[in-house]
């Protein structure tokens, strides 16, 4: 299989699961390094293919209909209840992201559709594998969120105000 082969095949099957899938998956599949899994996925950037990376694996961006960014404002012990309320009304939390006036813009990449991927998240924060990026701003920090109605970005704002966490 050339090199172009596998990364046809790789943003195919890339396109086709809902989870992440991680370069090592990848690399044992089509037998060569997690390095030249991680050049092809820059190779397909390259070619506009909107890939990108959790810390599970890579996934394929689908173009979204309706999103909007939400400035919220809560406590570590919030979290969770913030979460579920987005996904619980039909969001998708796309990322995480503050303005921290030494580095800037921090973002990273979250992909929440569900409760479980909740869980996944608040589990990682209560084992101390991650830390919440909105300590780094004393709780101050934006969700870009998606669905596939304006009326349910519509819900999920007025539910996050009613509780609170809207930071207006």
């Amino acid at each position: 299989m050339t090199g172009k082969e596998r990364r046809y095949e790789i943003l195919k099957l890339i396109k086709s699961v809902k989870e992440p899938i991680s370069g090592t998956e990848l690399a044992k599949k089509y037998n060569v390094s997690r390095q030249v899994i991680v050049q092809d996925i820059a190779l397909l950037r390259a070619e506009n293919y909107d890939i990108f990376s959790t810390t599970r694996g890579y996934l394929y961006k689908a173009p979204k209909l309706f999103s909007r960014v939400f400035s919220v404002c809560h406590s570590d012990d919030q979290i969770e209840d913030e979460l579920n309320t987005i996904v619980d009304l039909g969001g998708i939390v796309d990322d995480v992201f503050v303005n921290h006036e030494v580095y800037g813009n921090l973002k990273v990449e979250l992909e929440i559709n569900s409760r479980r991927k909740v869980q996944e998240l608040i589990k990682g924060i209560k084992s101390g594998e991650s830390v919440p990026l909105k300590n780094l701003t004393s709780g101050k920090h934006f969700h870009t969120v998606h669905s596939d109605s304006e009326e349910v970005l519509e819900l999920i704002e007025k539910e996050l105000k009613e509780k609170g966490y809207l930071n207006r």
